[in-house]
C-alpha cells in the first residue's frame, strides 16, 4: 500500500485513521470497528463491503 495514500485516506464512516493490514489486505477502522478490503491494490471503502472486526482484532491494533 502506498505510504501517500495511506496519510490521505480516513474511514468512510467516521473519518478516523486507518491501519493497513497487509498480510489481510485490508484497512482496519477501530473507530467504526471495520475492516474495508484492499482487491488489486484498490481500498474498497464502502461501507456495505467492509466486514465487522471482532474484540480480538481490536486489541491487535492498539489506540
Amino acid at each position: 500500500m502506498d505510504k501517500h495514500l495511506l496519510d490521505i485516506l480516513v474511514c468512510p464512516v467516521t473519518g478516523a485513521r486507518l491501519v493497513w493490514r497487509e498480510n489481510d489486505q485490508e484497512l482496519w477502522s477501530r473507530a467504526a470497528r471495520l475492516a474495508y478490503p484492499v482487491r488489486d491494490g484498490i481500498p474498497v471503502m464502502l461501507e456495505e463491503e467492509a466486514r465487522s472486526l471482532s474484540d480480538t482484532e481490536l486489541a491487535e491494533i492498539g489506540d
